[in-house]
């Protein structure tokens, strides 16, 4: 028999909850708010008050009440799912996992094979949820979701006077990199918090990328190629000589760890008008800095050669690295490896080679690491998260409330 955290995650992994970068609301998909709604029905019998559904922002946010002199902390996680496939989302069940290549869809020959996907051995015995092959599955993070709300429903039967009050938010658009730009920190009144949604068990993520999009226009002259001489100005070539400027070895493909780096994430056009658009990444604020500063003065050497400045760049950032923040007082992490430790698990620190939404949430001055959920596989049709794994995550925010009453204010 399956476990009622593994019931309530089928249940709300087959809502289609897909956000929308091309979308201008908030959230950027209806279905986001119709799962909002339902979380808001559902909260009550986790023993929650202050129920609230942000509609300006999005989030849903709720607090299970404790001792008033202890350390209050957050758990959030995101609504919405990645740019895949969300339509028609059918879980499957697995249970008792005999470590073979998992059969997704017969009809279509889709197979999940342990060759491809070796990380299936670790899940020998377990409960096993899988796609049908066709979609993704939404553990990332509806598996963060049903997370805080089983921990919520573990730590309800303890004498208020152990912890904390416990505040939960869930948000919209984090695949998308908008939602906690909304954020309400404000009205969180939490010493520390985490989000949910990083992969395997015993990941902690309290070190990400500082991040900057650089968008890039050119302006060329297209004449006729037989009468083109001294008068074409190929706005393609341009876009190809400011890319070739670039280190070579600076890209994603070629770096790792602490390395930062340059993408090339679109380029579009014509000779007479191209469009360029880069993601800046550095773990290293001043390295971070340095780039956007190198690629500035690419943009000017180039226009220097040419009869008049005709390439035009605009650059915003989009966040920051955590740990700056998180230096600061570093008790979510402290607190964090040590229920890791707690409930069996070992530690899995490592500089997140992206951002969370609390990059954002900790700059507004809520330090948020980012913890696992137990998936694997996230974005695509061979995603999976086992029962066991939810429970053991569970169970490690509840050690984290636990821990975090031993703080006084």
């Amino acid at each position: 028999m399956v476990h009622s955290i593994t019931e309530r995650f089928i249940r709300y992994a087959k809502l289609n909850t897909r956000s929308d970068a091309s979308s201008h609301t908030v959230p950027t998909t209806k279905g986001q708010i119709a799962f909002a709604e339902l979380l808001v029905q559902e909260l009550p019998e986790f023993g929650v008050e202050m129920i609230t559904h942000n509609r300006e922002n999005g989030f849903v946010t709720a607090v299970l009440k404790g001792n008033p002199d202890k350390t209050a902390v957050g758990f959030i996680a995101h609504l919405d799912t990645a740019d895949f496939a969300s339509e028609n989302i059918q879980p499957q069940i697995h249970e008792n996992y005999d470590g073979q290549d998992v059969v997704l869809n017969e009809e279509n020959g889709i197979i999940m094979t342990v060759q491809e996907f070796p990380n299936l051995k670790d899940y020998l015995g377990q409960t096993l949820i899988t796609t049908d092959g066709r979609t993704l599955l939404g553990a990332d993070d509806k598996a963060g979701i049903v997370e805080i709300l089983h921990m919520l429903e573990l730590v309800k039967q303890w004498p208020k006077e152990k912890h904390g009050d416990i505040w939960v938010a869930f948000g919209p658009d984090e695949e998308i990199g908008r939602g906690a730009d909304l954020f309400d920190a404000e009205h969180f009144p939490v010493a520390y918090a985490y989000t949910i949604d990083s992969g395997r068990l015993g990941h902690l993520e309290y070190e990400t990328f500082n991040a900057a999009e650089a968008k890039i226009i050119i302006e060329g002259t297209s004449v006729h190629p037989g009468t083109a001489y001294g008068r074409l100005v190929n706005a393609l070539k341009l876009a190809e000589e400011i890319d070739h400027k670039l280190p070579p070895e600076d890209v994603p493909e070629r770096t790792r760890e602490r390395e930062g780096f340059y993408l090339l994430n679109q380029v579009t056009g014509t000779i007479g008008h191209a469009e360029m658009t880069y993601i800046i990444r550095d773990h290293d604020y001043d390295l971070f800095e340095a780039r956007k500063q190198a690629l500035y003065t690419i943009i000017e050497e180039v226009n220097a050669t040419l009869d008049r400045p005709r390439i035009m760049i605009t650059m915003h950032d989009q966040y920051f690295n955590m740990r700056d923040i998180i230096d600061k007082d570093p008790r979510s992490v402290e607190i964090g490896l040590a229920a890791i430790r707690a409930v069996g698990l070992e530690p899995i620190v490592a500089p997140f080679r992206g951002g969370t939404d609390g990059s954002k949430i900790s700059y507004k001055g809520i330090p948020t690491p980012n913890i696992f959920t137990g998936g694997e596989n996230f974005h695509g049709q061979y995603e999976f998260v086992t029962e066991e794994a939810m429970l053991k995550v569970s169970e490690t925010l509840a050690k984290i409330v636990e821990l975090s009453g031993e703080l006084e204010k």
